[in-house]
């Protein structure tokens, strides 16, 4: 078994067994922080899949959370206060906000995946946050959803057998969400499908010459990013009970970039340290001093210039040392 494999075990088993031992002493709080990270890794996960894999760096990915928020969010306003009846979406069930959470982020990402593919480097990066600016202010202008003031969610998704109001039960979807989204990852990026968008990462030029189309294979990695993306905004709608543009701000998806790059780019383990590493440091910080945006940021700023790969990299590189 590989030290990466390990880790990988490790760092899965104590996100599992920590926060319900926190919570059933009395530390409630120690488990919100873990669902709120479980579902923030989640997202990390998808953007690495064309981050670290691709090689495509969105500076947009908090669109797709956000979209996946409100859809959550938007069907449970008109169920309670009238509308959309007609297209059967004016409801609390989970079988529909979830399911049209995926559809909508994945449909927004072939749409503009589709227009940003077609350019490359900082172009992409700027085309990306273009248009989940496009999708912010859209919100913002749409009085009845609360605006730039955002929606309360009354009634959260109802699934069977799931009780979302139980915060056990909600971390526990999340996990299971993240344990789910990592192995979908993983056959993606060992199979052929992979090692082509892995392939034009390293060199475009070379696998287009061996008849590989390889703006579908990034297309069709940016959809299902998207999607994951999508989910994972639906679970944050349902744990926050609370969704606004804010969700999909330009800044929000240099967190998820942050969370991707502080942990390890093309590491199925990186995502979820990355994220952990970056709300547990959110959280120590606040608390110390209201200033702890500079600290934060100086200990990002190391790890992205001196991390050599992130935290993975780094451990990497101490094994090679050892050696």
């Amino acid at each position: 078994m590989s030290r990466r494999t390990i880790i990988t075990l490790v760092v899965m088993a104590l996100l599992a067994v920590l926060p319900p031992v926190f919570y059933l002493t009395g530390n409630a709080f120690y488990l919100d922080l873990a669902t709120r990270l479980t579902i923030l890794a989640i997202a990390a996960v998808s953007l690495n899949l064309i981050l670290g894999y691709g090689g495509l760096i969105s500076f947009g990915h908090a669109a797709y959370l956000g979209i996946g928020a409100y859809a959550v969010g938007i069907p449970a306003h008109h169920w309670l206060y009238g509308g959309l009846e007609s297209l059967g979406l004016a409801t609390t069930s989970g079988y529909v906000q979830i399911p049209l959470a995926i559809g909508v982020a994945a449909l927004f990402a072939l749409v503009t995946g589709a227009i940003c593919l077609r350019t490359k480097g900082v172009y992409f990066i700027m085309i990306t946050m273009a248009f989940a600016q496009m999708m912010y202010y859209a919100i913002v202008s749409i009085e009845e959803y609360g605006g730039d003031d955002g929606l309360v969610i009354d009634t959260r998704s109802e699934l069977p057998f799931i009780d979302l109001d139980d915060p056990l039960q909600l971390f526990g979807l999340a996990y299971v969400s993240l344990v789910v989204a990592m192995l979908i990852v993983r056959m993606i990026v060992n199979s052929r499908f992979g090692m082509v968008l892995r392939g034009a990462k390293g060199n475009n030029e070379r696998v287009v010459m061996l008849g590989f189309n390889t703006y579908l294979f990034r297309l069709t990695a940016y959809v299902i990013a998207g999607a994951m993306a999508g989910y994972a905004g639906a679970l944050l709608g349902n744990f926050t009970t609370f969704i606004s543009p804010e969700m999909m701000d330009w800044g929000r998806s240099g967190e998820l970039m942050f969370m991707v790059i502080l942990g390890g780019t093309a590491t199925l383990v990186g995502p979820v340290i990355g994220a952990t590493l970056f709300i547990v440091l959110e959280e120590v910080l606040s608390s110390l001093t209201v200033y702890w945006h500079l600290p934060f940021g100086l200990l990002l700023l190391a790890v992205v210039l001196f991390g050599k790969g992130g935290i993975m990299g780094m451990l990497r590189a101490d094994k090679e040392d050892s050696e």
